[in-house]
C-alpha cells in the first residue's frame, strides 16, 4: 500500500535537501515547484495566461519567464500573489493529482508531495480534502534562511527578507506539523533525522483516523 505526505518548509529552509535525500532513500517525489517550471517554459498556455495577466515585463529578452520580475511583482503585493495563485494553482494540483495517480499505480511505497504553500493552503481551506496522510515540515531559524536566501539567489537583505515574510512562518508551520526536520545543524544532521523519519514511514503501517482536516498523524 502507497503512503503519501505532504513536505513543506519556507524559502531557505533546506527543504529541496530533504526532498533530494527522501528520493536517495528510495521515496517518488512530486515536486510542485518543478511543475511549475515545466508549465511555464516558453510557449506553454500557463506562461501566455501569466504575461496577460501581469503583462510582457515579466518576460526576458529570450521570450522566457523572468523569475525575478515576477518575484518582485507578487512578493510586494499580497493581492497580485492571490492572483498568481489562482492562475497557478488549479493546473499545478491536477498534474500532480495525475503523478499522485501513477505513482499509486507502480506500488511505490512512500510518495512525496513537495509543496512550497503546501500549509497556507490547507489553513485557507483551498481545494479538495488532502491526498497526503500527514505534513513533515523543514525548519530552520530565521537568521538561516536569510543567510542562504542571500547568498545562492544574491539578493539583499530587505528583499530577502520580504520573501520569507510574505509566506507563513517557519515557527506556524513547526506548530502544525507532524514531523519535524531540524535543519538548523550540520548536513550530517539533517541527513541522520531524514534516514529516521524515512524508515519509520515505510516500516510503520498503522493508518489512524483521518482528523477534520482530512490528515492522520503518521
Amino acid at each position: 500500500m502507497t503512503r503519501v505526505v505532504g513536505l513543506t518548509g519556507g524559502i531557505g529552509s533546506g527543504k529541496s535537501t530533504v526532498a533530494t535525500l527522501l528520493r536517495d532513500l528510495g521515496a517518488v517525489v512530486i515536486d510542485a515547484d518543478a511543475i511549475v517550471h515545466e508549465m511555464q517554459e516558453a510557449g506553454e498556455p500557463l506562461l501566455a495566461e501569466m504575461v496577460a495577466a501581469f503583462g510582457p515585463d515579466i518576460l526576458d529578452a529570450n521570450g522566457a519567464l523572468d523569475r525575478e520580475a515576477l518575484g518582485r511583482i507578487v512578493f510586494s503585493d499580497p493581492a497580485q500573489r492571490a492572483r498568481l495563485g489562482a492562475i497557478v494553482h488549479p493546473k499545478v494540483g491536477a498534474e500532480m493529482a495525475h503523478r499522485l495517480a501513477a505513482a499509486r499505480a507502480s506500488g511505490a511505497p512512500l510518495v512525496v508531495l513537495d509543496v512550497p504553500l503546501l500549509l497556507e493552503g490547507r489553513e485557507a481551506g483551498r481545494g479538495a480534502p488532502a491526498p497526503y496522510e500527514c505534513v513533515i515540515v523543514v525548519w530552520a531559524p530565521e537568521g538561516a534562511q536569510l543567510e542562504r536566501q542571500m547568498r545562492r539567489d544574491g539578493r539583499d537583505r530587505d528583499e530577502a527578507l520580504r520573501r520569507i515574510r510574505s509566506q507563513m512562518s517557519l515557527d506556524e508551520k513547526r506548530r502544525l506539523a507532524d514531523h519535524v526536520i531540524d535543519n538548523s545543524g550540520s548536513p550530517e544532521e539533517t541527513e541522520q533525522q531524514v534516514r529516521a523519519l524515512y524508515q519509520r514511514l515505510v516500516t510503520d503501517t498503522a493508518r489512524p483516523e483521518p482528523t477534520p482536516k482530512g490528515q492522520t498523524a503518521c
